[in-house]
């Protein structure tokens, strides 16, 4: 099934696919998001590889993307923004941004290099269940 995605439309997500901490922030955006706004797609998937192509990121890129409005965001940023669209109390938690973005990127680095230590990592991208599927475009049905 096809789905066509406006990328002016939805927020999109870009994230590590066989990371199980990024993999469970996934499930909770999910569970959280209640207009059912954002979309999602692996950055190691076909669908990853032409974004971040069409956006001029790093092919090696394995930090969170968040893609809304013709703006780019990443590391730290990219949570505040994504948290931004969540309801209350989530939103709440933008809060963050009064930390400069030097620390907050820091600790995002941090946290990044040791995921798969702490939280480990999948054998092949994530697959989602039939009911998700309209949330994770391929890339053929990215239009940028």
């Amino acid at each position: 099934m096809c789905y066509f995605f406006n990328m002016m439309k939805y927020p999109l997500i870009l994230f590590d696919g066989v990371c199980n901490l990024c993999n469970g922030t996934i499930d909770f955006v999910l569970r959280h998001d209640k207009g059912k706004q954002f979309r999602f797609v692996p950055l190691q998937s076909k669908a990853g590889k032409k974004v971040k192509e069409k956006l001029h990121l790093s092919s090696e890129s394995d930090t969170v993307i968040f893609y809304f409005d013709k703006k780019v965001y990443t590391e730290s940023d990219a949570v505040i923004e994504i948290l931004r669209f969540l309801p209350a109390p989530w939103k709440w938690f933008v809060i963050v941004i009064i930390i400069p973005k030097s620390v907050r990127d820091k600790i995002y680095k941090w946290i990044a290099k040791n995921r798969y230590k702490w939280f480990g990592q999948k054998q092949t991208c994530r697959i989602p269940t039939p009911q998700e599927k309209q949330f994770f475009p391929e890339a053929e049905d990215l239009h940028i």
